[in-house]
């Protein structure tokens, strides 16, 4: 019988080619969506804060695993995004408490303390939004994949524009309720994020799902 040293290293679990690119993309959008966030932008009569380009990354993504790899693993993934996302939050609050350095120009640190330094409130309002928002996005797209199989297109609008109302409704209600009227912000915000779910992300996820096939060939 051959002894097998108890410290020898294991044989890494196998992981694809698109899992390990679409898990990088996934954690780079989680840490930019807020810093984006800052600015609104106007796509013709609509405003939108511009976070939502990152954010609807997220769900292509995330529903890009879905279809590749199942419902686990694009859970996971979402489950594993809070890391990046909660350290890139502590390591801002830890730049903003050390002291600037003297000669760094006025116009500058105030540019800097008032892009990235957000209230707790709306950091707590992020962390809640993105979890529950990515894991039902998820589950809807899974389920219609479930039940009919095909119309990737109609899955992926669907589930986007779902998850992304009930991303609007959180974030908004816990960041901003009591503050001021948010019932207009609510409406205006949800009408540009379902338009932008219809428009942009079945086509987003049709070419992830393209890109993730050839790179899992390759």
């Amino acid at each position: 019988m051959t002894d097998i040293a108890p410290d020898a290293p294991r044989a890494p679990d196998a992981i694809s080619t698109s899992l390990f690119a679409f898990s990088i993309v996934y954690g780079g959008m989680v840490c930019i969506a807020g810093v984006l966030a800052n600015k609104q932008v106007a796509l013709g009569p609509l405003a939108v804060e511009a976070g939502i380009f990152a954010f609807l990354i997220l769900v292509a993504t995330s529903s890009a695993v879905a279809e590749l790899h199942g419902r686990a693993l694009a859970n996971r993934l979402v489950l594993i995004g809070f890391i990046p996302l909660i350290m890139s939050m502590l390591l801002t609050a830890l730049v903003l408490t050390i002291p600037a350095a003297p000669d760094m120009a006025p116009d500058r640190l105030a540019a800097f303390n008032l892009i990235l330094g957000s209230t707790p409130r709306i950091w707590v309002a992020g962390i809640i939004a993105y979890g529950i928002s990515q894991f039902l996005n998820v589950t809807i797209f899974s389920w219609l994949k479930r039940e009919s199989g095909r119309f990737l297109w109609l899955r992926s609008a669907v589930a986007s524009v779902l998850s992304q109302v009930v991303d609007t409704l959180l974030f908004i209600s816990i960041a901003f309720y009591g503050v001021f009227p948010i019932a207009e912000l609510i409406a205006g915000q949800a009408l540009a994020k379902v338009v932008l779910s219809i428009v942009l992300v079945p086509f987003l996820i049709m070419l992830l799902v393209g890109i993730g096939r050839r790179l899992d060939r390759a």
